[in-house]
């Protein structure tokens, strides 16, 4: 997928965003907890995910790296001291690891292992306390090219029930995206779900997707019900200038090798379904409910118990390449959801869309535009204790400024929406960079019942260098948080 370069090339004069509203400094003098880490060589698109891996009771990050498309790098896959943001660890790859981690104790030694994917068929575990690899699908050291043998770009996985009986859990992943073909070539090859040994990286099953469209979204899988006796998977098709669909299947078909009864759930004739959908019960039946961001600038509810649609919203020109966040912006019991697009058609996308939308009829509630070039995903939590959830989002932006000779220099700051009081504020004050496809995470690292925040800046428009930040701050997490990661605190793109 070239969605970000192609964006990047739409944004070589710009003009300023205007100067928002900034709070008293959320860093908490009385810490010294708040570090910020560079790594000069690498880029990063991957998302944050936190485990305590060195057993020192403070959460540590690990984060996913690379260069530019098909190059090599020996820091792929990166871990950190959530403490003090020393390396723990750092593993190599054939290809850019843009994938979000998923974390499970394969070796059962008490710490979380981690399994992470990314392009040229890289999808790898890797012992969380010592950085070993344990498997690899298609082994680095192998000079085979993988799309010779139909492989791909692998996904965020999902953990799965035990399917072979070895105590271990398996990994539902999905495999897809040539990113050699031209924008519009319609010749693509198709996607597939796989099921995966988590104790090993042996292919226990795949699937073509019914279609036989490419696929770029990572998968969701969940009991729609409580008392359902199968588990339900969510995936789709299609890219940005190619159409698809949002398809529910089931892990049995999926075990069996056929998902071709999959249920259409949503269609798109000219572009697909890329980002994760949202596993949420807005209908208040007990049941999942799906919605999902169609690129197309689409977003579409359906009725988990039913199969039927319960709204769609069309934001006109824009299209969708995040996912919403959920939480409660409204004043009733129905969680809602944020979102961010793209103004314009790929690959000439321009400024960034911020849309609130009421879970109960995705009318719109709440609309703005601030900040270029941003595919990540809101993050969500009460900041101001109010009783109404706010969002967090990185907003990219340039300043024009003769005197420092900086024209048009990339900036970024951290912004949070009040849809309660319809207001806007700064978390963060100027930071030179950007941020293109990196999630923040909010939560707690070190168990002091206040929020860390964690985000990267690339230092410009490039894959070289990136930094981590970690900002304590003095927000009390009072009501806990459920989506304060991409695809949810829980890493599976469910609100519970």
């Amino acid at each position: 997928m070239k969605l970000i370069f192609s964006i990047l090339l739409s944004f070589l004069v710009l003009s300023c965003t205007k100067p928002l509203k900034q709070d008293a400094p959320a860093e908490d003098p009385q810490q010294e907890s708040g570090w910020s880490r560079e790594f000069p060589t690498v880029g990063v698109y991957s998302s944050v995910r936190v485990a305590d891996l060195n057993q020192d009771g403070i959460k540590d990050i690990i984060i996913g790296a690379g260069k530019y498309e098909f190059q090599s790098t020996d820091t792929a896959v990166v871990a950190l001291s959530g403490a003090t943001g020393e390396t723990l660890w750092f593993v190599p790859a054939r290809d850019q690891i843009f994938g979000s981690a998923i974390l499970l104790d394969i070796n059962r030694d008490g710490v979380k292992d981690v399994i992470i994917g990314g392009r040229s068929a890289v999808l790898m575990a890797i012992n969380g306390r010592t950085g070993e690899i344990l498997w690899e699908f298609f082994p680095h050291s192998d000079s085979r090219k993988p799309s010779d043998y139909g492989w791909y770009n692998f996904y965020n996985p999902q953990i799965i029930p035990d399917q072979t009986g070895n105590g271990v859990e398996e990994i539902l992943v999905s495999n897809g995206g040539d990113v050699r073909a031209a924008p519009n070539d319609p010749k693509r090859p198709p996607g597939k779900l796989m099921i995966i040994d988590a104790s090993n990286g042996e292919l226990l099953t795949d699937a073509v997707v019914p279609d036989g469209k490419e696929t770029y979204m990572s998968p969701v899988v969940s009991k729609m019900h409580e008392d359902d006796e199968d588990l339900t998977i969510i995936f789709g098709t299609g890219g940005e200038t190619i159409g698809g669909n949002l398809y529910r299947t089931t892990l049995r078909n999926l075990m069996n090798g056929d998902i071709s009864n999959a249920v259409i759930l949503a269609s798109s004739e000219n572009k697909g379904f890329i980002a994760p959908p949202v596993l949420v019960d807005i209908t208040r039946n007990g049941h999942f409910d799906i919605v999902a961001n169609a690129v197309e600038g689409r977003t579409v509810a359906i009725d988990g118990k039913t199969n039927t649609l319960l709204w769609e919203t069309k934001i006109e020109n824009v299209e969708a390449y995040a996912s919403p966040g959920v939480g409660y912006f409204n004043n009733d019991s129905i969680p809602d959801f944020f979102s961010i697009y793209g103004e314009g058609v790929f690959p000439e996308l321009t400024r960034s869309i911020q849309v609130m939308l009421d879970g109960s009829t995705g009318e719109i509630q709440f609309m703005d535009s601030l900040g270029f070039a941003q595919t990540a995903s809101p993050v969500i939590a009460d900041f101001n204790h109010d009783g109404y959830d706010n969002a967090l989002v990185s907003i990219n932006f340039t300043i024009t400024d003769l005197e420092s000779r900086l024209i048009n220099a990339w900036h970024n700051m951290l912004v949070v929406y009040d849809f309660k009081n319809n207001s806007t504020y700064q978390l963060t004050g100027y930071i030179p960079g950007m941020n293109l496809a990196s999630t923040p995470w909010i939560g707690d690292l070190n168990g002091n019942g206040k929020m860390d925040i964690l985000y990267c800046i690339l230092p410009e428009a490039s894959m070289n260098g990136f930094r981590i930040i970690r900002m304590p701050t003095n927000i009390e997490l009072k009501f806990g948080l459920k989506w304060g990661a991409y695809m949810g605190s829980n890493y599976d793109g469910i609100f519970r």
